[in-house]
């Protein structure tokens, strides 16, 4: 395509008009424009810039930025597809801005550079000579993102799977702190009843939100965490959200309806003062208002209580009229919740046996007899047989 051409194509851009507004884009545009007016030393600024940018982002070339941008940006068309709508005009939109854009990615830098040579003087020869050069070629296709789009979802629920709610905006984590199945001990009956019900959810069914509850160092967290790495599972995704995001949770349920990704809302060590409000929004959400909750989303919590909301004897014994009702809409949060875990901590023996097999997970060579006597003695020390206790024992033999 003739770089005029092209560049009068590129402003044309619709379905996928937020790349325009991307400073790579915006410099690749300039580009064009400056080479089209002769523009030659902005047109040579350009396109260091762009080299620049591109290096910044960690591409060797458009095509290759592109193809992300294209797949993790969230657009209409993406979002159309994901839903499983129609729409022929934009459908026909985003065919043409992707041939356009694969064309931009095709463009051999040496064409450009050629361009720019042609109206600038000759002592620029020994720079543009100099200029480095892009990888050309377009690695995506309308077919291809399409086909992507039905498989994955659009935008970043399609790249990343843990996500922290903060602020009214979701923030990535590229690497989520989960174990692996081979690494979970201990309380196989409770993570398997979470594990099935999430399993439900990922299959459309209806499922119950759950609040997993009990002594802490139990491992509720790791259950819940854990369930990224099982098998299958993959199209779930989990969202971490703090207590004192509760008031914007209703606004982040509405944006993940009609996802083809499947979501945990997480709300980790969970509990409220008894003069803390916010827990009404919790019972709201759990209990399910005008404001149908989506079929793709369950809210799971984990708290060292099994009484969410903090009372005080004063509760009990004030003035207030009706004050066994307040009390009784205290103490039912947690029954709002439709599955309700309890992790307690373990027996002497089932905390034993949690050391030898973890002793012999990490080699440890000690006679069975003096392993368990140490262990016993470590527990005394660090209170609760839980498998927190056990990991650290054994990590203090590893010194």
């Amino acid at each position: 395509m003739e770089l005029d051409v092209l560049r009068g194509c590129l402003l044309g851009i619709s379905a996928y008009r937020h790349l325009m507004d991307d400073p790579v884009i915006k410099e690749a545009s300039s580009l064009l424009a400056a080479v089209v007016r002769r523009q030659g030393e902005e047109a040579v600024a350009c396109y260091t810039r762009l080299f620049y940018a591109l290096c910044a982002a960690e591409k060797r070339g458009l095509g290759e930025w592109l193809h992300d941008a294209l797949r993790y940006q969230e657009s209409p068309y993406a979002r159309l597809v994901e839903r499983g709508g129609e729409n022929p005009a934009l459908v026909q939109a985003a065919r043409r801005d992707i041939e356009v854009l694969a064309a931009l990615a095709d463009t051999d830098c040496q064409t450009l550079i050629g361009a720019m040579a042609g109206c600038l003087p000759p002592a620029f020869g020994p720079a543009l000579a100099g200029l480095p050069q892009l990888e050309r070629g377009a690695p995506f296709s309308f077919d291809s993102l399409t086909a992507f789009y039905q498989a994955n979802g659009s935008g970043r629920f399609a790249r990343y799977r843990a996500f922290l709610w903060e602020g009214g905006t979701l923030w990535p984590v590229e690497q989520p702190d989960c174990h692996a199945p081979e690494e979970m001990i201990g309380y196989r009956r409770q993570r398997d009843q979470v594990e099935a019900n999430t399993r439900a959810l990922l299959e459309g069914k209806a499922v119950n939100n759950v609040l997993l509850y009990g002594d802490s160092g139990t491992g509720k967290s790791a259950a819940v965490k854990s369930l990224l790495r099982l098998p299958g599972f993959e199209d779930l995704r989990l969202i971490e959200v703090r207590k004192e995001e509760l008031g914007s949770l209703p606004a982040l349920i509405r944006s993940l309806a009609g996802r083809r990704r499947k979501f945990i809302l997480f709300i980790d060590d969970l509990a409220f003062d008894q003069d803390d409000r916010t827990y009404s929004v919790l019972k709201t959400i759990l209990e399910g208002g005008l404001e149908r909750r989506p079929a793709n989303v369950a809210i799971y919590a984990t708290s060292n209580r099994r009484r969410l909301v903090r009372q005080t004897f004063s509760d009990r014994a004030g003035d207030e009229v009706d004050a066994s009702e307040t009390i009784q809409e205290k103490t039912s949060l947690s029954e709002r919740f439709g599955l309700r875990i309890p992790y307690l901590a373990m027996s002497k023996g089932e905390y034993l046996d949690m050391v030898d097999a973890l002793a012999r997970r990490h080699g440890i060579t000690l006679e069975a007899q003096d392993l368990r006597a140490q262990a016993l003695a470590w527990e005394m020390r660090h209170p609760g047989r839980t498998p927190r206790t056990a990991q650290q024992f054994i990590a203090s033999l590893r010194l």
